[in-house]
């Protein structure tokens, strides 16, 4: 049976949303994986959940990558291993060097907390093969710092490797270049969102669910 990881950090306040979600409403198996541990080889996946690793000091994620977890991450993201950041999750990623642009400051300047809708721009990943191309999905995002920027050659880049997930629709939340939600790396095995999926599980949407549902599929090939 594939075994899933749920890193924390001090800050962490999204993982027992993500444990409880996964365990006791998908019934997909998952463990918490303390920060300070950089063995992970026992796990096929990770989830990096939302919240404030060591308080965002510096910038959003920043300390969390020279944790002996984010050392971990890079091993298991170079073995192929399938990872995945939610919020927090996703800034720290990008910290890490795992996925490409960066994260900064909310266009408004403000902490925005509400519901939005996204839209799968790629349908042909692990955390997208049970969508449709081009759904939309109703998602809350909670975030200080989910404006994603990338100069105009990584953008191009980015677009025609297909490394665009999801995309805010018709909504414009926080300023994202080309309003990205979510992006993943090059290989595919590592993806990174703003949206908190596992918070739309628990008001009742079955259409985030299928993320996790993805992504367990695939581990089960």
């Amino acid at each position: 049976m594939a075994r899933i990881g749920i890193v924390v950090f001090p800050g962490s306040n999204c993982d027992r949303d993500v444990h409880h979600i996964l365990n006791n409403v998908l019934h997909i198996p998952s463990h918490y994986v303390w920060h300070t541990d950089s063995n992970l080889s026992t796990f096929d996946s990770l989830i990096v959940p939302g919240g404030f690793a060591y308080g965002d000091r510096l910038r959003a994620g920043a300390i969390a990558a020279h944790s002996p977890a984010a050392k971990g991450l890079k091993k298991l993201a170079k073995d192929g291993r399938i990872i995945l950041g939610i919020c927090n999750g996703f800034q720290i990623l990008v910290e890490c060097g795992l996925l490409p642009g960066a994260l900064v400051k909310n266009n408004s300047l403000s902490f925005v907390c509400r519901e939005t809708t996204i839209k799968v721009e790629n349908n042909n990943t692990v955390f997208t093969s049970s969508f449709k191309k081009n759904q939309t999905i109703k998602i809350p995002i909670a975030h200080g710092e989910g404006r994603y920027i990338a100069d105009n050659r990584l953008l191009k880049t980015i677009l025609k490797k297909r490394q665009v997930v999801f995309r805010y629709f018709n909504d414009d939340p926080n300023g994202s270049a080309g309003n990205i939600a979510a992006v993943c790396n090059e290989e595919g095995n590592v993806m990174g969102m703003m949206p908190h999926p596992e918070r739309a599980v628990t008001r009742g949407s079955s259409d985030a669910s299928m993320i996790f549902r993805s992504i367990y599929t695939y581990l089960g090939k």
